[in-house]
C-alpha cells in the first residue's frame, strides 16, 4: 500500500515531493549475522534489510520534517511525502501512480534516493557529500546457448551449459570502455579535492587530463585501485554488466537443450549508448555459439526498444540552479563543514522517470555517511548503516527543510 501525505504550505512556491519507497528486496537469510527484519543495533550500526535502501533515508527525512512540524513550522510550499510500496518490484509503482493519481504527486521538484555521502580512509570522517542529478540507463541482455539434449549418461561436446559458461567467462574478463561526461567530470574533480589521500588525488587528475582512450583506461585502473570505494567509482565510469540470473536444466539425468544467463546493464547517460554496448558484446562473443539479445518488453522490437533507450540516454541531467538543489548544497556546508559537496551521477536507478518526463527536476541523497562495506551491503547481506551517521543525516535533512521554512 502506498502512503501519500501532504503538509500544506503557504503556496508561495511549487510543492516539494519526498519520493521514498517502503518495499525491500528479498534476503538470503542463511548469509546474515542478524535477523534482517529486526533492526538490531550492534557496535554502533543498525542492521536490517532496507537500513540503507531506503528505510534509513525515509526515517531521516520524515523525522526531520516532523521535528519542524512539532516546532510549529510553516513552509513556503506544500511538502508531499510518498512511500512507494512497489519500487523494487511490482506493477503499481511510481509509473502507475503517475498514470492514475498524478494530482496527488505532481510537484515542482522531487527528492529521492541517490547521492552517496562518502568518508575518508577511516570510514567515518565525512569526505564527499553528493546529490545525484542523473541516473544510469537500465537495460538487460540475455545470453543463450543451444545444444543437443540427451541422457546425462552420454555427455555431448556441444553441451549448452558449457558453451554458455565459456561465453560468460569471456564477459567476466571484459569491461566496457571508460567514458567521462560533464556530470562525471564534475564529480571526480570534487572527489580529487575532497580526499586526504594525495596518491588518489593524483590518479584522478591523471584520469581527468587523459587525452586518449588508452590513457583513460590506464588512469581508471589506477583510480579504482586507490579508491576506498572501488566498485562505486568503477561503475560511474562505464557501462556495467552484472550476471544476475542463470537458467538451464530441469532434471538431473537430462542434458538440457538450452541455457540462458541474464546480464543487468547500466549505461552512463551521454557516454556509451546501450545499442553500442550491445554491439560490442555481440562482437566479443562472436566466436562463441551463443545468441545475444536485448530483453525488450513484450511486443516491442529490438530496434524500437533501442530507440527508447536512446531517448533515456539523451535525457539531460536535472538543473542544479534550483532552490531545492541550493538547499541540499547549503545543508551540506552547514552539517558537514569539512567535506566537499558535489552533484553526481547515480550508478543505479530511481523512480524519477515520470517526473523527469514532465521536465520536473529531481535529485537523490542517502543522507548518511557510509563505509565501502556498508555500501556493498545494499541489496546484499548484513545491510547496515552507522547509527551516528543516521542521526547526523537527520540533522542534514532538517537543515534542508529549514531553507523552505517561513514561520
Amino acid at each position: 500500500m502506498h502512503l501519500i501525505a501532504r503538509v500544506a504550505g503557504t503556496g508561495d512556491a511549487e510543492p516539494l515531493l519526498l519520493l521514498g519507497h517502503s518495499d525491500v528486496v528479498p534476503v538470503e537469510l542463511e548469509n546474515w549475522s542478524a535477523d534482517p527484519f529486526s533492526g538490531e543495533v550492534r557496535d554502533g550500526e543498525v542492521y536490517g534489510r532496507g537500513a540503507l535502501d531506503m528505510k534509513g533515508a525515509n526515517a531521516a527525512s520524515i523525522s526531520a520534517l516532523l521535528r519542524h512540524l512539532q516546532e510549529g513550522a510553516r513552509f513556503d510550499r506544500d511538502i508531499i511525502v510518498l512511500t512507494d510500496c512497489d519500487e523494487e518490484a511490482g506493477s503499481f509503482g511510481s509509473r502507475w501512480l503517475a498514470e492514475n493519481h498524478w494530482d496527488k504527486i505532481n510537484a515542482g521538484s522531487v527528492l529521492t534516493e541517490g547521492g552517496w555521502f562518502l568518508a575518508q580512509g577511516d570510514a567515518t570522517t565525512p569526505m564527499l557529500i553528493t546529490a545525484t542529478r542523473q541516473d544510469k540507463v537500465y537495460f538487460n541482455l540475455d545470453i543463450t546457448a543451444d545444444g543437443t539434449a540427451t541422457h546425462s549418461s552420454k555427455p555431448m561436446p556441444d553441451a549448452a551449459m558449457v558453451t554458455l559458461s565459456r561465453a560468460l567467462a569471456d564477459l567476466g574478463d571484459w569491461e566496457a570502455p571508460v567514458h567521462l561526461t560533464d556530470v562525471t567530470r564534475e564529480y571526480f574533480k570534487a572527489l580529487a579535492a575532497s580526499t586526504d589521500d594525495r596518491r588518489f588525488t593524483q590518479a584522478i587528475r591523471m584520469l581527468l587530463s587523459a587525452r586518449s582512450a588508452k590513457m583513460r583506461e590506464r588512469a581508471e585502473k589506477l583510480v579504482v585501485s586507490r579508491s576506498d570505494y572501488p566498485y562505486l567509482h568503477r561503475a560511474l565510469l562505464r557501462t556495467t554488466h552484472a550476471f544476475v540470473i542463470q537458467e538451464a536444466g530441469y532434471k538431473e539425468n537430462v542434458i538440457p537443450s538450452s541455457a540462458t544467463a541474464r546480464l543487468n546493464c547500466r549505461a552512463v547517460p551521454g557516454g556509451q549508448k546501450p545499442r553500442d554496448f550491445l554491439e560490442q558484446v555481440r562482437t566479443l562473443l562472436a566466436r562463441r555459439d551463443v545468441e545475444v539479445s536485448i530483453a525488450a518488453p513484450e511486443g516491442t522490437s529490438e530496434e524500437d526498444y533501442l530507440n527508447e533507450l536512446d531517448q533515456t540516454w539523451a535525457t539531460p541531467p536535472a538543473d542544479i540552479d534550483t532552490d531545492l538543489f541550493h538547499a541540499l548544497s547549503g545543508a551540506a556546508e552547514a552539517t558537514y563543514p569539512d567535506a566537499v559537496f558535489a552533484p553526481a551521477l547515480f550508478e543505479a536507478g530511481t523512480s524519477l522517470a515520470p517526473w523527469r518526463a514532465q521536465g520536473i527536476p529531481g535529485y537523490g541523497v542517502y543522507p548518511y555517511v557510509l563505509s565501502n562495506e556498508q555500501l556493498i551491503g545494499m541489496h546484499g547481506d548484513d545491510e547496515r548503516i552507522f547509527v551516528e551517521a543516521l542521526k547526523t543525516g537527520t540533522d542534514y535533512m532538517y537543515t534542508v527543510f529549514e531553507r523552505f521554512r517561513v514561520g
